[in-house]
């Protein structure tokens, strides 16, 4: 990490992002071997994204409900 890292996480933290949110963002920015780290660390998240990856419009089955 870098302090260009660490000040940008302050700019993002004003924001008020979900933490969720946070750990797919991570996601979608991962080389293999951090996706590999964030996999161990929150499987489940890691598969939630890749289902919403591959659904249309990023909606799963279990949404319609909240729809």
């Amino acid at each position: 990490m870098s302090l260009y890292d660490y000040k940008f996480s302050q700019e993002i933290d004003k924001q008020d992002p979900p933490f969720y949110g946070l750990i797919m963002a991570a996601i979608r920015k991962a080389d293999s071997s951090n996706l590999s780290k964030l996999k161990k660390a929150w499987p489940e998240i890691v598969d939630e994204f890749r289902r919403r990856y591959h659904a249309p419009r990023s909606i799963l089955p279990e949404d319609r409900e909240q729809l």
